[in-house]
C-alpha cells in the first residue's frame, strides 16, 4: 500500500510493507519525535503524525499464568545498566556509568571480538594547529553528501579531541612523530592530517586499553558468549519502555535474562548481510533487528558503506586454503600515504572519475573500482604503495605487510590486489544528541546507531570518533534515568522465557542448522547481486520479492521440523536478524528516488535536493509479520 503525504511543495511517499512503514524524508510516527531528534526537525513540518499500536498489545494475562511460565529466579540477573556490545562505545560507556551503579557488559563472543578490534586506520580529531573544527565539519558534510545533521557533526568534531586525550590518559598508546607529537595521518575525504593511529592496528590498541580498565573495575561484570535475543519491553500509554534483554549463553545453551534500569545498545553493524565484509562474524545486525522489533525508529538503512580496498585473496601469489569469515581490510591510510590504484594493465584510473583521485571519499572510490571491474571483466584492482620507502611502509602498515607476506606478497615491492567489501552501516537505530531513542530506557552508540553524523556516507575514521563521543554523551541521561527508576523484583515474570529446542533432538537440529546455512548463503548472494554498490529499481524489487519468499520458505521449514516461535538457537536467531536487516536496507533503498552518497541507483542517477532528508522507518500495526520481525514474547501493558 502506498500513501501520499504533502510536505511543503514536495509530495512524499509512504510505502507500507510488512511490519514497518518506511517514510522517505518524514518524521511521522511519534508525537514527540522531533523533540527527541532535533537533527531532522525540518522533515517534520507539515507532516501528519501517525499513532501506532504494538501488534502484541492487548489484555495482560492473569498474574498466576505469568508466575507459572516465568523464568527461574537463578536465570535472571539485575543490574543498573546493561550494555550490549564490547566495542569502543560499549566499553567507554560502561566505565563511566560504573561510577554510579552496577554494570553488565554482554558480549556475543570474546570481549575483544568487535568491529573496533578490526579498525585499522585510526580516529579522526582536530589536534594540529593548522587544522580546525570548521574544516573537519566541512569534510564530514561533503563526504556525507550534505545529508548529515550539521549540529551533530559540529558536536562530534568539537568534542572529539577531548575524547582522544581521555583515551591516552587511560593508557592507549598512539604513534608519535620524531618531534614527539602525535603522528597524524591523512585519509580519503580529509583536507588535513588529523588521523590519530597506532600503526595499522588502532582499534586493537583502543580495545586493549579499554578492556584493561574494565577488568579492574569491580562494578562491571562481563558476560562473554552471551547472544542477545530480544529486548524486554512493555507499553506505557503511547510509550515503549525497555527493561533489559534476554540472552543465550552460546557455550552452555542456557537462557539468562538481564533486568536493567538502563540499556545501551552498542552491538555494531550488519556487514554479514553481504558475502564479503570486513566485519567480524559477530556482525549480523542483532542490535538493529532487536531495536526494530522493540518499536525503535530506524533510519538511513539504504546507506551501506563498501570499503574500496579489502584484500582480494584470488589475486595473491599463494591462495589461502580456507575462505575467510571476514575480508581482510587494507586501510584507507594506505591511499592517504600515497598509495595509487591501477587496473590489471597497470593503468591508473581514479583521476578519470574524480579530481581528488585516490583521496576521494569511499563511496566515489568504491563505485569507480566497481565500474572498472565490470567494464574490464576483472576480479580485482591493484593498490600500489611500493614507491614509498620500505622502512616507512613497514612502520605504518606492519599488520598489512605481515598478512600479505603470508601469501607470498611483499607490499614494499609489489601492488596489493584489492576489491570492495561491505564495511559499515551508516544507518541504524535513530538517536538524539545524547544517544537516546524513542524507546524509554534504551540508548544507542556506535555503528548500531544513526546519529546524523555520517549522512549518506561516512568520512574515513569518523566511526571510532562518533562511538567515543556518543558513549560519553549518553552517560548523564542514563544516570538520571537510572536514579529515577525502580525495578520490582517480580518484573522478570512479565515475559515468558525463550526456549532452547533440545527436545527436537540432534538429528533435527542438525538439519535446521544446515538448511539455515544454505539460506544464509543465498540471502547474502541476493544482497550482493541486487543491493550492492550500484542498484536499480528492477533489481531492488526482484530482491525484495525473492528475500520475502526465501524467508517464508525458511520459516516454514523450521516449523515443519517442530520449531516453535519461542525457540532460540544461535544460527536461527542470527538468520532472523539478517533477514530483518536485509529487508530494512531494501525497503529504505526502494524509497529513496535519487542517488546520494552510498546509495546509487541507475534509475535516479542524480542528486535531488528536494530529497535531502533522512529515511525513517517507524513501527506499524500490521499483524501479518514474519518471525524475524516480531519479538519472541508478548509485550506487556503497564
Amino acid at each position: 500500500m502506498t500513501t501520499g503525504i504533502a510536505s511543503g511543495s514536495v509530495n512524499l511517499r509512504l510505502r507500507e510493507t510488512g511490519c514497518w512503514q518506511p517514510s522517505l524524508f518524514s518524521r511521522a510516527g511519534l508525537q514527540n519525535c522531533c523533540k527527541k531528534f532535533p537533527w531532522s526537525r525540518r522533515a517534520c513540518d507539515n507532516l501528519q503524525i501517525k499513532r501506532y499500536v504494538h501488534p502484541n498489545s492487548g489484555t495482560r494475562r492473569p498474574f498466576h499464568t505469568l508466575i507459572t511460565s516465568s523464568i527461574r529466579d537463578h536465570s535472571t540477573k539485575y543490574f543498573d545498566f546493561a550494555v550490549i556490545g564490547s566495542g569502543v562505545a560499549g566499553l567507554r560507556y560502561a566505565l563511566e556509568v560504573a561510577k554510579h551503579g552496577m554494570v553488565a557488559v554482554i558480549t556475543k563472543a570474546e570481549p575483544h571480538e568487535s568491529n573496533t578490534n578490526y579498525a585499522q586506520g585510526g580516529v579522526s580529531a582536530v589536534l594540529c594547529p593548522s587544522d580546525s573544527v570548521e574544516s573537519h565539519v566541512q569534510d564530514t558534510m561533503v563526504a556525507g553528501a550534505y545529508l548529515c545533521d550539521e549540529e551533530t557533526v559540529r558536536v562530534v568534531c568539537t568534542e572529539g579531541p577531548e575524547r582522544i586525550r581521555e583515551l591516552i590518559a587511560m593508557g592507549a598508546s598512539f604513534d608519535h612523530g620524531e618531534d614527539g607529537n602525535l603522528h597524524l595521518a591523512r585519509e580519503g575525504g580529509h583536507s588535513h592530517r588529523r588521523i590519530v593511529h597506532a600503526a595499522d592496528m588502532t582499534g586493537r590498541e583502543i580495545e586493549r586499553a579499554l578492556l584493561k580498565a574494565i577488568e579492574s573495575d569491580p562494578n562491571i561484570s562481563v558476560f562473554k558468549h552471551h547472544f542477545a535475543i530480544d529486548l524486554l519491553t512493555s507499553q506505557d500509554g503511547s510509550e515503549t519502555v525497555c527493561h533489559g534483554v534476554d540472552t543465550m549463553n552460546t557455550k552452555t545453551h542456557k537462557v539468562l535474562r538481564f533486568i536493567s534500569k538502563v540499556t545501551l545498545l552498542a552491538s555494531g553493524g550488519a556487514g554479514h548481510i553481504y558475502p564479503s565484509t570486513t566485519n567480524p562474524p559477530v556482525a549480523t545486525g542483532d542490535g538493529i533487528a532487536m531495536a526494530h522489533r522493540a518499536q525503535a525508529i530506524i533510519s538511513n538503512m539504504e546507506f551501506v558503506q563498501f570499503h574500496p580496498t579489502a584484500l582480494a585473496d584470488e589475486g595473491l601469489p599463494i591462495t589461502p586454503l580456507k575462505t575467510r569469515e571476514n575480508a581482510f581490510l587494507i586501510t584507507e591510510a594506505v591511499r592517504g600515504d600515497g598509495g595509487l590504484l591501477y587496473n590489471l594493465d597497470m593503468e591508473r584510473f581514479m583521476p578519470m572519475y574524480d579530481e581528488r583521485a585516490e583521496l576521494a571519499p569511499r563511496d566515489v572510490v568504491a563505485r569507480s573500482i566497481d565500474d572498472q571491474l565490470k567494464k574490464r571483466d576483472e576480479k580485482y584492482v591493484l593498490l600500489d604503495i611500493s614507491h614509498k620507502s620500505r622502512d616507512k611502509i613497514l612502520l605504518h602498515f606492519p599488520n598489512i605487510a605481515a598478512e600479505c607476506l603470508k601469501y607470498g606478497l611483499d607490499i614494499t615491492r609489489d601492488p596489493i590486489p584489492v576489491v570492495p567489501a561491505a564495511h559499515y552501516m551508516c544507518g541504524g537505530v535513530r538517536a538524539g544528541l545524547q544517544g537516546e531513542t524513542n524507546v524509554r530506557g534504551l540508548y544507542v552508540a556506535g555503528e548500531v546507531a544513526c546519529t546524523g553524523l555520517h549522512g549518506a556516507n561516512r568520512l574515513a575514521s569518523n566511526s571510532l570518533l562518533e562511538a567515543l563521543v556518543f558513549a560519553q554523551r549518553a552517560v548523564k541521561p542514563s544516570i538520571d534515568h537510572m536514579k529515577g527508576s525502580h525495578v520490582d523484583q517480580t518484573i522478570s515474570r512479565w515475559w515468558d522465557p525463550p526456549v532452547i529446542p533440545m527436545q527436537l533432538g540432534c538429528t533435527i537440529l542438525d538439519k535446521i542448522i544446515n538448511r539455515t546455512k544454505e539460506v544464509r548463503k543465498e540471502l547474502k548472494s541476493i544482497m550482493w547481486e541486487h543491493v550492492g554498490i550500484v542498484r536499480s529499481t528492477t533489481r531492488l524489487m526482484a530482491a525484495e520479492q525473492r528475500i520475502g519468499e526465501l524467508e517464508l520458505e525458511w520459516e516454514a521449514y523450521l516449523f515443519q521440523q517442530g520449531w516453535e516461535p519461542t525457540m532460540v538457537g544461535l544460527e536461527a536467531c542470527e538468520m532472523r536478524n539478517l533477514f530483518c536487516c536485509a529487508k530494512l536496507v531494501l525497503t529504505s533503498a526502494l524509497t529513496r528516488h535519487e542517488s546520494r552518497g552510498l546509495h546509487y541507483t541507475t534509475d535516479f542517477p542524480h542528486v535531488d535536493e528536494r530529497s535531502r532528508l533522512p529515511t525513517i522507518i517507524v513501527p506499524c500495526s500490521n499483524m501479518n509479520r514474519t518471525w524475524s520481525s516480531r519479538q519472541l514474547h508478548k509485550q506487556q501493558i503497564c
